[in-house]
């Protein structure tokens, strides 16, 4: 029986349910010192001054690590990892320094009394589309062009029976995983050993390999387990260098270092905030004559990151003119990073509500108006898709959720009841992994540095690699999560299946052509799959899908409730319907949570984040998420990847939030156009 398209239960799942899976602040060493990170009480300045005398004088403190007495890192571009290399403070929450103990309660309180002098520079943290300073980046992630156009937009406006041309927005959000980033650091003679919470190990060694000097195959980065990352633990950040540093200065001590709560929302990255200026245009049939966004995002001073906002608008619905375009503001801000679903999940939001205000005012079902507008081929490339099965999605989704029987602003006593849709997209490719397989008493032992950030790969890998060698699952181990093992490429994009996967099987080709099906102890193969890039090959490759939300609004006090989710997807050959179920599901969720609650509220008067707790940054909850449910198309794509997996981790959020939105606006007929959807943007138009 093929391993592939099984329920199989998680291989790692009694290793995290009874407490005996080790991450990276767990590592197992002797006699750790313990760090804790001091940031900026400024948003712009210089360090002038600091007094560590209390510090030191606290028995316990080991050293104090600030500007001007650490080693000198190698030249690097990356200003964010150039950690306490000058006095210099370019956003409020920099790291200034850090203080090294014997245990991480004195460590804490050591770093309460260091004393830091600042000249304070006027500071600018304040983002809006009319700035006299927006700039158009060179490029946007992942190397995209900024700008486009196809035809006369304008003209078609102009001449078009119906138009909707309105102003989205997405807030700052933050990505709060359960595990807080963290490392464990040893030096040992000259060769460094980092457990480190992180979604790609190769990443961090390449880096810090650079920034100290060191030759790749001295640091070895080892990360079997993560508490979840989206899109944070994706590159390294700060932390891990003054782990990396705290250690060096104390030879023969490993270092422990985990952000606190507070400070995750300062160093290590977030959804940028977004505004997207849509535009829809349509003839009497509903057929879309125009589509185009402005997207404006906000950056760091010290390091461009550009969401690709209008990415999705490109691709998505079919229109003889278009036109997408990105601005940025830089701000004296932290850098934000990628987070689930990188532009198509805040730039998605735009559009879908755009289309709902469209099909809304030409009378024609939301469903059926994204129907007439499918596209034959991807109409930014013109490149065929290898699978497009958004229609199939709709359909199912409609039929499956009661879509036929919805009326508007009906009731249940005092609760008024819509339901709305939205599409999901998200692209699918794979990047460069190398897989190597051994045989050994009668066992295969397959290897790659990949990471398992709370998706399956432990498992689904162990059913490919079985699969590709034709032998029982029971049969294989596979090892990941260290960089001692072949490069793998980073747990992100949704790429992480399709690409370790293809490596694993293009290893076991490797593998059965030079030993056939009988092996001997110690035979081993090794080979490197190559990928498609983010840019693909002669096919237009991506996952779809189609979210449908029924929302509960209180008439009285405005109360919002979302009692039922349901995602519909069509994300090529599933590997596991059990942890592929998980993935949808909690997209879906983190959805929800962007949708009635998440929003970083940033002051403008001091440049930082005021609810950067799990107190007052709200994430929705058991009690908020009461019915999500996922199906999927059975979707056999030959042109994907030789595997035919698409990626399903982060398609679930994508539409989620419009859903939700068009779903109220079907309850009340209120149009909200910014996120997230509270009480107090319904209270004043409900009846």
């Amino acid at each position: 029986m093929n391993a592939v398209g099984q329920d199989m239960v998680r291989r790692d799942g009694p290793a995290k349910v009874t407490g005996t899976a080790t991450y990276a602040y767990e590592a197992e060493v002797d006699n750790a010192a313990y760090c804790h990170l001091i940031l900026s009480t400024i948003a712009r300045g210089q360090v002038t001054d600091v007094d560590v005398s209390a510090a030191l004088a606290l028995p316990g403190v080991l050293t104090v690590l600030t500007p001007g007495n650490v080693e000198k890192l190698a030249p690097t571009d990356d200003a964010e990892l150039a950690v306490l290399q000058d006095g210099e403070v370019a956003y409020r929450g920099q790291i200034v320094g850090a203080v090294v103990a014997e245990t991480s309660e004195i460590a804490r309180h050591a770093a309460e009394l260091v004393h830091f002098t600042y000249h304070v520079d006027e500071h600018d943290s304040i983002f809006t589309t009319d700035r006299d300073d927006l700039y158009r980046p060179k490029a946007i992630n992942p190397g995209l062009e900024p700008d486009t156009s196809i035809g006369n937009v304008g003209e078609a406006v102009r001449s078009a029976h119906l138009t909707v041309a309105e102003t989205y927005s997405t807030p700052m959000v933050h990505h709060s995983p359960m595990e807080p980033h963290a490392t464990t650091a040893l030096w040992q003679d000259d060769s460094l050993v980092l457990w480190e919470s992180t979604q790609s190990v190769h990443s961090v060694r390449t880096d810090i390999a650079g920034l100290f000097s060191l030759d790749a195959e001295a640091v070895r980065v080892i990360c079997p387990y993560v508490g979840g990352g989206f899109g944070a633990k994706g590159s390294p950040h700060g932390n891990v260098v003054i782990a990396v540093m705290a250690a060096r200065a104390l030879p023969g001590r490993p270092i422990r270092l985990a952000l606190t709560r507070q400070q995750m929302f300062a160093i290590v990255g977030y959804r940028t905030p977004t505004i997207q200026e849509t535009t829809v245009a349509a003839d009497r049939d509903g057929r879309f004559t125009a589509l185009a966004m402005a997207a404006y995002g906000q950056t760091s001073r010290i390091k461009e990151f550009v969401e690709q906002t209008a990415a999705p608008t490109r691709m998505m619905y079919a229109a003889p003119n278009r036109a997408t375009s990105h601005r940025i503001a830089a701000l004296d801000v932290a850098v934000p990073t990628y987070m689930r679903a990188p532009g198509e999940c805040p730039g998605m939001f735009g559009p879908e509500v755009a289309v709902d205000e469209l099909a809304d005012a030409l009378g024609i079902d939301p469903i059926e108006l994204r129907v007439r507008n499918e596209p034959e081929v991807d109409p930014e490339t013109g490149k065929p898709f290898s699978s497009r099965n958004l229609i199939a999605c709709l359909r199912e989704g409609a039929e499956r959720f009661g879509w036929a029987d919805r009326v508007a602003g009906a009731r249940d006593g005092d609760w008024l009841i819509g339901t709305g849709v939205a599409a999901s997209v998200f692209p699918a490719f794979t990047l460069r992994t190398t897989a190597n397989i051994r045989f050994d008493h009668n066992r295969y032992t397959v290897e790659l540095g990949a990471a398992d950030l709370g998706t399956g790969a432990w498992t689904v890998l162990t059913q490919i690699a079985a699969d590709a060698l034709g032998v029982p699952v029971e049969q294989v181990d596979v090892r990941i999560g260290d960089s001692a093992y072949p490069f793998a490429s980073v747990a992100g994009g949704s790429s992480g299946t399709a690409t370790w996967g293809s490596a694993i099987l293009t290893a076991a080709d490797t593998f059965r052509d030079k030993y056939g099906d009988d092996p001997a102890d110690g035979d081993e193969a090794e080979n490197t799959f190559i990928g498609t890039g983010f840019e693909g090959g002669p096919y237009a490759t991506y996952a779809f899908g189609a979210q449908f939300a029924e929302v509960r609004v209180h008439a009285d006090t405005g109360e919002i409730r979302v009692p039922r989710l349901l995602g519909v997807f069509a994300a090529g050959r599933i590997i596991n319907p059990r942890t592929a179920r998980s993935q949808f599901v909690g997209g879906m969720t983190m959805g929800l949570s962007m949708a009635l609650h998440e929003h970083s509220v940033l002051d403008p008067r001091f440049g930082h984040v005021i609810n950067h707790d799990l107190a007052e940054y709200h994430i929705a909850s058991c009690s908020d998420a009461t019915d999500v449910a996922a199906h999927w198309i059975e979707e056999d794509d030959p042109h994907v990847n030789r595997l035919g997996a698409k990626g399903i981790g982060e398609i679930g959020i994508v539409g989620t939030a419009a859903a939700i939105v068009n779903a109220a606006h079907h309850a009340t007929g209120i149009r909200v156009r910014h996120l997230p959807l509270t009480l107090d943007k319904l209270l004043a138009g409900l009846p």
